[in-house]
Formats: C-alpha cells, sequence, structure tokens
C-alpha cells in the first residue's frame, strides 16, 4: 500500500464524507493553500487511492443538482405561496432534516431582508423582494456552486450593495460562483476571473487583474485656468483628449511616458493646476477594445 501522511488521511477522510466538496471548501477546512491541496489530490489519484474527485452528472444527476444553487432571470416560484413556504419547501426537496429546513429558511430570510415579509404571498412582493426571494431560493441548500444569471437587474442601488456583499461572503465560504451580467463593473468588483462573450463566441478569458491590464493606456484629466499650448513633440507623446481653458485631458501609454514632462510643460507655461484626476481603464474599456479589434 502507498505510504499516507497524516494530512493525506484528513484529506480522504473528508472525501468519504463528501465527494464532490469543492476545493476551496476542503483547502478551508484543511487549512492549506488549494493548490497544495489540488497537487496532493492528483498524486493520490494517480496512486489510485482516489478513484475520481468529480460528479458524473449522467450518473448521478440527483447529486449534481444538490450541488447546484441557479437563478435565473425569471420568476420561477408559487406566487400563491408565503415567502417563507418557497424557501422551505425548497429545502425540503433537497432531503434536509426538519431542523435544517427551520434554520436555512431562517438564516436566508433574514440574510436577504426577507424576515419582515416572511408571511407575504409571492404575488404580492415588489420586483426587487422577488429578487432577492429567487436568490434566498437558490441558496437555501447550501449548494457549493452558484450560478447567478443577471442576479442585481432591476434591483435598486441599496440591493445591489447588499446582494454583493452576500456574494462576497459566500466566495469567502469556498462557494463556487458562476455570475453572467452586462454590468460590468460587478464582474470587475465580484469575480476572480472574467470571460468576455461577444457575439456568441468567448473571446476573452482571463483573471480580471491580467483582464484590466490588456488596456496599457491611461487617461489623466487637469482642470486649469487657460489653454495649453502643443508643439509636434508633445503631441507624439499623447493622445489629447481635451484643450480649453479649463480643461486638459489625455491619454497615454502607462508603461512609456513619464508625466512629468506634463508637469513641467503646464509649469514653464505659467498655467495654474486647479485639480488632477487620474482614471485607470476598467473592463467597459476592455470590453471596448476587444471588440472592435
Amino acid at each position: 500500500m502507498a505510504k499516507v501522511d497524516d494530512l493525506d488521511l484528513k484529506l480522504l477522510s473528508e472525501l468519504k464524507k463528501d465527494g464532490s466538496i469543492s476545493i476551496p471548501l476542503l483547502a478551508k477546512k484543511l487549512n492549506i493553500n488549494a493548490s497544495v491541496l489540488y497537487s496532493r489530490i492528483k498524486r493520490l489519484i494517480k496512486k489510485k487511492m482516489i478513484k475520481k474527485f468529480t460528479i458524473d452528472i449522467d450518473e448521478n444527476h440527483s447529486l449534481a443538482k444538490k450541488k447546484l444553487g441557479v437563478v435565473g432571470q425569471e420568476v420561477n416560484f408559487n406566487q400563491f405561496e408565503t415567502v417563507y413556504q418557497v424557501l422551505s419547501h425548497q429545502a425540503g426537496y433537497y432531503g434536509m432534516s426538519s431542523k435544517e429546513i427551520v434554520e436555512n429558511t431562517h438564516y436566508y430570510l433574514k440574510a436577504l431582508g426577507l424576515w419582515d415579509k416572511r408571511n407575504e404571498q409571492g404575488r404580492n412582493l415588489s420586483g426587487g423582494m422577488k429578487r432577492r426571494l429567487l436568490i434566498a431560493k437558490a441558496l437555501v441548500h447550501k449548494p457549493p456552486i452558484i450560478i447567478l444569471d443577471e442576479p442585481t437587474a432591476g434591483v435598486d442601488v441599496e440591493l445591489r450593495k447588499n446582494l454583493w456583499e452576500n456574494i462576497r461572503s459566500l466566495r469567502k465560504l469556498g462557494v463556487t460562483i458562476i455570475l453572467t451580467t452586462h454590468y460590468l463593473q460587478e464582474a470587475e468588483e465580484l469575480c476572480d476571473r472574467v470571460g468576455i462573450i461577444h457575439k456568441g463566441s468567448l473571446i476573452a478569458l482571463d483573471t480580471t487583474e491580467n483582464m484590466l491590464n490588456k488596456i496599457q493606456t491611461k487617461t489623466i484629466r487637469f482642470e486649469i485656468n487657460k489653454k495649453v499650448v502643443l508643439n509636434d513633440t508633445y503631441n507624439k507623446d499623447y493622445n489629447i483628449l481635451t484643450n480649453t481653458d479649463s480643461e486638459f485631458k489625455i491619454e497615454y501609454n502607462k508603461q512609456e511616458f513619464n508625466i512629468q514632462k506634463i508637469i513641467k510643460l503646464l509649469e514653464n507655461q505659467g498655467i495654474v493646476v486647479k485639480d488632477i484626476k487620474s482614471e485607470d481603464p476598467d473592463l467597459e474599456d476592455v470590453f471596448v477594445n476587444l471588440t472592435n479589434n
């Protein structure tokens, strides 16, 4: 028999309890880095001590469904049931005990601000409240993978921030979240990796940081007291977006250009700089750049 250490034994013990546990959650339980855990799993698979570390959805469709929570764009609950009934019935579909159903239902009603509406029928809720209920319904059985399809579409700013905090909390617990959104700030705020789909094709997939680094330009705006006089040499170093008596705005390559050259230009012309604002590229800039090429 292949030799194993104490950590291997703990790993095997956890997998015996739940062979479909996610890597992030298992890493947290074992208090090790996810990449280290993955390497150990691959080694144990090679030694044939672990048969597989996946769920075959064709062989075990019901188990796969237990590991997923889905929030679609359409309302898919019985609108004549109360909010409490919608959640408790949903939890019951996954074979949870009566105690777990009550605990999870209460937890998500409170977490998503639905507690005061628990005895209201679903049809009487506002659009924003229905969206909250859809998310609670997807979370109530505590799945390791959540699919969120435009989760904040049609909700107000306060609820959007609340939902963002809930998503961040789920990430900290090791839940894998697949998020689809047209709101690119949302993707930038919440996602570790971003994929961009254009005309039905995946045109980019990378970490959020690497995606933002695809844009090499940066914009800076100077609030000034008079128009800047430019020469051909300076015009080659940057793109002028605005040049008026009150504003001078340029776009430059952040890897090559020294901003001190602009400061010196303004000083030499006796221009008073009242304010400076720097604008870093965001995912909207990345999207426009990729889809226009």
